[in-house]
């Protein structure tokens, strides 16, 4: 099989890879949920070739995004759900139809504020036509949380589901409660480990860090931001590790837990407390 510009090689080989027998036994293991974590992957990694204006990158990461749209989609086929085409269809209705001044059959002059109305009156009617379609048991209740949007990264969603309990009350006065509710969480996973459930682990990790985004939230931190501004430092540190065992002609992998914890504590040491928007993180490893 040769490569194309042709979307239709690219759902053949989506094909192949998941074909009984002959296909690709990674594949073939596959299914919706173990795939998300890998399409969330690639939209940010889309995300970090625009930062950083890498065109060549842009477009390879674009083909991964456009990886995992076939692959879910012919997940859908497998079931008799939908296939790619049904989703390329869904998205050229939408388009046409929230663009009437573009695409409709009338004078398509229009000032920039009806364009915005219009598409969020259109948006309004299909958010409504989609909860006509399903069961009457999902819509008979309208939460209070039902307008935090699904589609956020995790630690995102879970400050917006936070915030928007606290408008009814419903949360912590003192960041202390919280701090108490973080160790209960640690015990729990303790007493996880002694028992060693790996369904209950996962669930107890959590539940732990959704009580770290409640601290985040009540300190004034953003855990997204947050979390970054901790990734970059453990990079940072850990490059020091690396660069202090190259200057004595060693590896990492010659090195002890030992020693590299040392040379953590050195360049931990070395640094200056880091304020990320007026907010000192002071976290650990």
């Amino acid at each position: 099989m040769t490569p194309s510009r042709d979307i239709s090689r690219l759902i053949e080989i989506m094909a192949a890879l998941r074909t009984p027998v002959t296909g690709c036994p990674w594949d073939l293991e596959q299914n919706f949920a173990t795939i998300v974590p890998y399409t969330i992957e690639e939209a940010y990694e889309v995300a970090d070739a625009i930062t950083r204006g890498d065109f060549d990158d842009l477009r390879e990461e674009l083909g991964d995004l456009l990886l995992q749209v076939v692959y879910h989609a012919r997940m859908a086929e497998e079931q008799d759900a939908f296939a790619f085409g049904d989703v390329v269809e869904a998205i050229t209705r939408k388009m046409i139809r929230r663009h009437p001044h573009v695409f409709a059959d009338k004078d398509g002059n229009i000032a920039p504020a009806g364009v915005k109305s219009a598409w969020e009156r259109i948006k309004a009617e299909e958010k409504a036509e989609r909860t006509a379609r399903r069961p009457p048991e999902e819509t008979a209740h309208k939460s209070l949380l039902s307008s935090v949007k699904a589609g956020q990264p995790a630690l995102t969603r879970a400050m917006e589901l936070q915030r928007k309990a606290s408008t009814v009350g419903f949360d912590w006065n003192d960041p202390r409660a919280v701090l108490s509710k973080i160790r209960e969480e640690a015990d729990e996973i303790e007493a996880a480990l002694d028992r060693n459930d790996a369904d209950e682990l996962a669930e107890e990790t959590g539940d732990l860090l959704f009580a770290l985004v409640n601290l985040a939230r009540h300190v004034g931190a953003d855990p997204e931001t947050a979390l970054r501004g901790t990734n970059a430092k453990f990079e940072r540190r850990f490059a020091y590790i690396e660069r202090a065992l190259a200057a004595k002609g060693r590896s990492l992998e010659d090195a002890s837990l030992e020693e590299m914890d040392a040379l953590w504590n050195e360049a931990k040491g070395s640094e200056r407390p880091v304020v990320i928007e007026s907010t000192q993180v002071k976290s650990d490893r």
